[in-house]
């Protein structure tokens, strides 16, 4: 059995940002995380439409798909269910302390604030709240309703970190490459995780 640094959730809801969700994964299992997914009904519909990844509604063989995409160890990359109710992130005795959603629709995001809990993605998420860990939120939508904002000023003050889909372009992106990683290098500097994706600012050589 392996050993790895750290559990941590990653859940894919059915927002645009696909890409991002992705490239978090790939870079958690490259730094030695165990990652338990959670993928939405929509999340797959965004997944096989914006990056061609066409997961199995299978657990153990999407589990496979997306090991054998990114060179995971056995096991390493565990994918549950909407409904698998007896897995270790529905409940609080064994879920891990941290958790990201990306992308997360901000369906997902009304669901989270209001404690609806109505399948495995959001269980978890109030799970992490309830036991005072640490929830990501990476809602991709625009323009924010009124509605959209009450939701997410609720769960900042939960605790939660409210992250939007909105890449910089200080470090000057050649590609979209570069604004994907933009997002997930800010995603893993609040989850404490060291990186080198993308420069600091302050820190580099000033571009003319």
């Amino acid at each position: 059995m392996a050993d790895y640094k750290q559990a941590i959730t990653l859940g894919f809801s059915g927002a645009s940002g696909a890409p991002y969700g992705l490239r978090l994964l790939e870079i958690l299992v490259a730094l030695n995380y165990e990652v338990f997914v959670l993928i939405s009904s929509a999340a797959r519909v965004v997944l096989d439409t914006e990056s061609n990844v066409k997961l199995s509604a299978n657990e153990e063989k999407a589990a496979e798909q997306l090991s054998a995409l990114f060179d995971a160890n056995e096991g390493q990359i565990k994918v549950f269910g909407k409904e698998n109710w007896f897995s270790p992130v529905a409940s609080g005795s064994a879920a891990p302390k941290k958790m990201v959603i990306c992308p997360c629709s901000v369906g997902t995001v009304s669901a989270i604030a209001q404690g609806a809990s109505d399948n495995l993605l959001e269980r978890a998420a109030d799970v992490v709240i309830k036991e005072r860990g640490q929830l990501i939120v990476v809602p991709r939508e625009t323009p924010f309703s009124e509605i959209h904002l009450e939701n997410m000023l609720k769960l900042s003050r939960l605790g939660v970190t409210v992250m939007p889909a909105a890449p910089g372009f200080y470090h000057q992106p050649k590609s979209i490459d570069d604004l994907v990683d933009f997002m997930v290098s800010r995603i893993l500097d609040h989850l404490g995780i060291t990186h080198t994706l993308t420069e600091r600012w302050g820190y580099g050589e000033k571009k003319s």
